[in-house]
This record gives structure tokens, C-alpha cells and sequence, in this order.
């Protein structure tokens, strides 16, 4: 496996009395996508959320165990955890862009993070758009409200938005559930690009998905993490048969 960027050491998640995920042990590698599969309530959105500490904003959460990243434990009291969620960026399931313009979309990080001088500012609007494959569509209407944008667009907007603060990885829950065919095989397309430069973990439903985007591809059920594997494994010879009767639609 190439270079670890995220260790995963025996974590396990409470909501209150439920336990949400059961010591789960798994290594995420640098600039690659990773795939996060499994039935509704199995724990991969957890799962996700824990590696940025969106838990945290979640009462009576309790974490045991490490999430390491570049070997720093994120759990770790002296964390800085707005500094963890700009190197964590997160891209929900429904597009959420802010009703600003386009403009004020993308640079609201760099601007709470202290960046006021107009050159940068267009610089990094560029960048991001370009980055996030829109700018072509919108650069024109920079100043437009991003509510007028379509749900595909809007989607990468928000990426583009998460890439402007210049992320190490970024968290994907479910980025195309919502969108049409076009606009999914766009997020797809942008998800094998960004990879070159971020490491990827993302969660889907869609097995195709997870067969067309990721490297690797790791199995959760009933809160725990069955296996994990390179993708092409996972779909074609899995070592756990629960794998294999969840790939093939017997269960789930």
C-alpha cells in the first residue's frame, strides 16, 4: 500500500449507550480514494465524520482509540480542531453553498482565515473553480447568487469552496446521491483529478461508484469494518463471504 496518510488504531464511537462503530483498524493511503461501503446504518458515515471530528458537534459522543494523520492523533487533547477541518475538508450529500454570490462562496475560509487583499482573493477563486472543473461555466457570473447555480453545479461549487483553504484530504458523504446521470459522471470525472493532489475517502451506496472512483474500497457492517482491500479485489474475489453476498445484492 502506498504511503499511509491516515492510521486508524481500534476506534470505537458511542452515541450515548449505542456504539456506533467497534474497534475498527484501518490505514487510508496518501493520494488515493477510498471507498466507504456498506448498508444504511452500518457506520461509514460515522465512520467519515470521525476522521475531521464532526462528531464533536454530536451530545454524549465518546471516542476510544486513535485516529492518526501524518502520525498525529487528532484525538489528542492539544488538537487545534478548526486547524483539523481545514486540513480535513468535508463534501455533504446535499450541496449546501451559502446564499452569497459565487464569489463569496469560494472565499469565505480564506477570508475567516485572515486573507483580505483582493489579487489573492482572485487568484484563489480561480484556482479553486478551476480546480473543481466549473470555472469555464461560471466564471462569467461570478457575482451571481450561487442558489441560481444547477444541484451538479452547486455540488462543485462546495468542492471548490472545501479545495480554496487547501485541504491534505477531503471527506466525500454520498457527493452524487442527489444528482442526475451528467452531473454524477462530472463529480467522478473531478474525484479521479483531485486525487492526483488529496487524498479521497468517500462514502457511497452506489457500488459502480465505488467499482469506477476508488483504489481502495473498505466494507463496514453493523458498525464494524468487515475488510478492506485494493477495490478491484473487493469486487472481484473478496476474502469474507459477507463481503461477496453484500457486492452481489444477496443482503443489504
Amino acid at each position: 500500500m502506498k504511503e499511509i496518510k491516515v492510521k486508524v488504531n481500534h476506534l470505537s464511537l458511542f452515541y450515548g449507550e449505542k456504539q456506533a462503530l467497534k474497534n475498527i483498524s484501518m490505514n487510508i493511503p496518501s493520494q488515493k480514494v477510498t471507498a466507504l461501503i456498506g448498508p444504511s446504518g452500518c457506520g461509514k458515515s460515522t465512520f467519515l465524520r470521525a476522521l475531521n471530528r464532526m462528531n464533536d458537534l454530536i451530545d454524549n459522543v465518546r471516542v476510544e482509540g486513535e485516529v492518526l494523520i501524518d502520525e498525529v492523533d487528532i484525538y489528542s487533547k492539544n488538537i487545534d480542531v478548526v486547524n483539523l477541518r481545514k486540513r480535513v475538508g468535508m463534501i455533504f450529500q446535499k450541496s449546501n453553498p451559502f446564499a452569497k454570490s459565487i464569489y463569496e462562496n469560494v472565499i469565505y475560509g480564506s477570508r475567516i482565515n485572515g486573507i483580505h487583499n483582493k489579487k489573492i482573493l482572485d487568484e484563489i477563486v480561480e484556482f479553486s473553480l478551476k480546480q473543481a472543473a466549473i470555472w469555464d461555466e461560471v466564471k462569467d457570473r461570478l457575482h451571481y447568487s450561487a442558489l441560481g447555480l444547477s444541484g451538479g453545479q452547486q455540488q462543485r461549487l462546495c468542492i471548490a469552496r472545501t479545495l480554496a483553504v487547501n485541504p491534505e484530504i477531503i471527506l466525500m458523504d454520498e457527493p452524487a446521491s442527489a444528482l442526475d446521470p451528467i452531473s454524477t459522471s462530472k463529480i467522478e470525472e473531478l474525484i479521479h483529478h483531485l486525487k492526483k493532489t488529496f487524498t479521497i475517502v468517500i462514502v457511497t451506496h452506489n457500488m459502480q461508484q465505488a467499482a469506477r472512483t476508488s483504489d481502495y474500497t473498505a466494507f463496514f457492517y453493523l458498525g464494524e469494518l468487515v475488510e478492506m482491500d485494493k477495490t478491484k479485489t473487493i469486487f472481484t474475489s473478496p476474502s469474507k463471504k459477507q463481503t461477496e453476498d453484500y457486492i452481489s445484492g444477496r443482503f443489504g
